[in-house]
């Protein structure tokens, strides 16, 4: 296990390595170095200022080694200022990444509590009308766009009920405010990840309901809710937390058009805010930060597979 673990632990670090050099590269490509951009905001500067400002920033070095003096210097914990906010990268991406992880981690629990009970009943009714239904808003949940339905619900319930604000961060302090303000992404981003969670929780119950111990509990008299909580589920928990795993990444991406639609101050829309503002080294912090989100929800759900799943032995 610990070899394992460590072995894991040493893959995402190699994997985050490569997807920050791959995102340096992609940010030196984008047009205008923060000198350029200084020379446009003050005329006055000359060609020779800005030679002198590049060679003192290290923007006249060759990309390799000033991937590799960005790197010592994040490690170190020095991940530079941000250019929209004069503030270190740091002060700025915190409390983003708080309001992420909140709207993200609600979104995801609700997606869970909804799924479980509508997969269960149409796993034990298959080919019913009620199993059609449910199938259906599956579909709808898994194909509809992230920002058509984002509009829709401001338009529904912000427009034209007037039930909630259309976005934006609570003016007024209180949970009851923060609630009403988050209510509309939140419910955007459980309706989008319910889709995959809701159809692998009724296939992977269908297919436990299938097996020989069900039909044995069933011919020892245990009642439906027995066989489904203590028998079912557990076998099919264990697809079910990769399933997890793996929203994670879809509800990050996702959280980016929700945010901006919904002007809500997370790593979604500091992603956006930082890359159409030319802010290279917030945009590429962020999205670091969320690569690195994915693949340690990825190795998480791999040992809780391995604990749930007595099958599987980590080697």
């Amino acid at each position: 296990m610990t070899g394992y673990l460590l072995r894991r632990l040493v893959e995402t670090a190699l994997s985050i390595l490569i997807v920050a050099f791959a995102l340096y590269a992609l940010v030196d490509l984008m047009p205008g170095d923060p000198v350029d951009l200084m020379l446009q905001a003050d005329p006055r500067l000359t060609s020779a200022d800005v030679a002198r400002l590049k060679a003192l920033h290290g923007l006249d070095r060759p990309l390799l080694e000033r991937f590799v003096a960005w790197l010592a210097a994040a490690l170190s914990g020095e991940l530079g200022y941000s250019r929209l906010y004069s503030l270190p990268v740091v002060e700025v991406l915190w409390p983003r990444l708080l309001a992420t992880l909140a709207l993200v981690g609600t979104s995801l629990i609700l997606a869970v509590l909804l799924a479980l009970p509508l997969g269960i009943w149409a796993a034990l009714r298959p080919g019913s009308l009620a199993d059609r239904a449910i199938n259906l808003l599956a579909f709808v949940a898994f194909s509809v766009p992230s920002f058509w339905l984002a509009l829709l619900a401001i338009v529904l319930f912000a427009v034209l009920l007037g039930w909630l604000p259309a976005g934006g961060e609570p003016s007024e302090p209180g949970l009851l405010a923060f609630a009403r303000h988050a209510a509309l992404p939140v419910a955007t981003l459980t309706l989008l990840g319910l889709g995959p969670v809701l159809r692998f929780v009724r296939a992977g119950l269908l297919e436990a309901l299938r097996e020989p111990c069900i039909r044995t509990a069933r011919a020892k008299g245990a009642g439906t809710a027995r066989i489904v909580l203590l028998h079912a589920l557990p076998q099919a928990m264990p697809t079910l937390v990769t399933i997890l795993a793996l929203q994670v990444g879809g509800l990050l991406s996702g959280a980016l058009v929700v945010e901006t639609v919904f002007a809500w101050l997370g790593m979604g829309r500091l992603i956006y805010e930082a890359i159409m503002g030319n802010d290279y080294n917030l945009a590429l912090v962020a999205v670091l930060v969320g690569t690195a989100a994915v693949l340690l929800a990825n190795l998480l759900a791999d040992l809780l597979h391995a604990r749930l799943d007595p099958r599987v032995r980590l080697g």
